[in-house]
């Protein structure tokens, strides 16, 4: 089981990223798959997540309305689309599959770093 995350990289205040989530050894269409960020200094963030067996997404208010979390279960893959990105938003983003109800995740990916320039 295995999850990997690509797309990410340095953009300015504004400018937008996708990032992109591998999933292997699992079918990802039968979990949910939550993207995460951790920020220098700061604790993991739940920013969202996707029930992929409904198709339902949830946002936290600090990305809700910029980011749009998608998924395409026959390539087993997960998308996070980051528009009018900010400063604020830089860490390293990851995604972890499992349930979203309660938040449990059981697998999760080594991250990739967004750093947005302000």
């Amino acid at each position: 089981v295995q999850l990997v995350e690509s797309g990410g990289g340095l953009v300015q205040s504004g400018g937008s990223l996708r990032l992109s989530c591998a999933a292997s050894g699992f079918n990802s269409g039968n979990y949910g798959i939550g993207w995460f960020r951790t920020a220098p200094g700061k604790e993991r963030e739940e920013i969202g997540c996707i029930d992929n067996t409904n198709g339902r997404t949830r946002y936290s208010d600090s990305v809700k309305g910029r980011f749009t979390i998608s998924s395409d279960n026959a390539k087993n893959m997960g998308y996070l689309q980051m528009n009018s990105l900010k400063p604020e938003d830089t860490a390293i983003y990851s995604c972890a599959a499992g349930f979203c109800a309660g938040s449990y995740f059981i697998n999760w990916g080594q991250g990739t770093q967004v750093t947005v320039s302000s």
